[in-house]
């Protein structure tokens, strides 16, 4: 399935998508897509009523419904860092020997379609396309990489935007460079994992007022999302509806000669397969 929620920001409301202009009314269902509903077993029961909606052809048009992002706030944002080798070559740092985690604010997600906002004092707003995996139950001291399957309920395109001089410059504290308002969008939809038929190969690209800065693939990544997930479950709980940010190829801002960061009126569209695109303008501070 491909989980959605469409609607105004604050109001939306939680829908199947059918194929790119139709959609399967959910509401009735479950109130969203947060921790009660993937705690719970709900993509089990949203399986079942889905399949015989659809071939009941109860669908809906989209039209020009706003897409929010295909999860509720979670409770947790974890984002790993240099998660890519050429990514962290291009940055100047070593290539970490376990994974290196911070965190972002849960008030940064927003649609795939929304805007984002650069921060007051800020020159150095980054892009990055990320594949973000969402937890499906209550997780922690996983036994095995092999279980990290069965934790995870699908997987999100994502966009880990930064602020480098915050990030770096301010204290050299991850977090005040990643958790500005607007920070993280994400969706179009969540791709439950019989979506994806190899996570571990999909290419991902980011382009930028219409110039390609990123093209990777997942393959290339340092630790693979199962060993993420089990990695993390060695420190916290992860609960249900947290979300992960895997990391990024290279192409960013930071990594350019000379380095370039965004702008407002730039416009950022970025892709992985089997989990849509997305675009994003830039607008300035409030």
């Amino acid at each position: 399935m491909f989980l959605m929620r469409i609607g105004a920001p604050g109001a939306e409301r939680p829908v199947v998508r059918a194929d790119d202009d139709y959609y399967i009314d959910v509401s009735d269902l479950t109130t969203d897509y947060d921790e009660r509903f993937f705690g719970s077993g709900g993509l089990a029961r949203l399986a079942e009523q889905v399949e015989e909606r659809f071939e009941a052809g109860d669908v809906l048009p989209f039209g020009d419904q706003r897409i929010g992002a295909p999860i509720a706030r979670p409770h947790q944002i974890l984002c790993i860092g240099l998660n890519y080798a050429d990514h962290a070559a291009e940055a100047g740092l070593p290539v970490p020997s376990e994974p290196i985690l911070f965190t972002k604010s849960p008030n940064t997600l927003i649609g795939p379609y929304d805007d984002v906002r650069i921060p007051r004092g800020s020159d150095r707003t980054d892009w990055e396309v990320e594949l973000g995996i969402v937890i499906g139950s209550r997780t922690s001291y996983l036994d095995d990489v092999a279980d990290a399957a069965g934790a995870i309920a699908g997987y999100v395109l994502v966009n880990d935007v930064s602020e480098r001089t915050f990030q770096y410059d301010r204290g050299g504290q991850w977090s005040k460079g990643k958790s500005a308002e607007t920070f993280n969008p994400a969706g179009p939809w969540l791709a439950t994992p019989d979506e994806i038929p190899d996570v571990n190969d999909l290419d991902m690209t980011l382009d930028v007022s219409g110039v390609r800065r990123q093209t990777g693939n997942t393959k290339t990544m340092i630790f693979n999302p199962y060993f993420l997930v089990h990695h993390l479950s060695q420190f916290m709980v992860l609960e249900p509806g947290d979300l992960i940010n895997t990391g990024t190829p290279p192409g960013v801002g930071q990594g350019l000669k000379p380095e370039k960061y965004l702008q407002p009126g730039d416009v950022m569209e970025l892709s992985i397969t089997r989990l849509g695109t997305a675009r994003q303008r830039v607008v300035g501070p409030r």
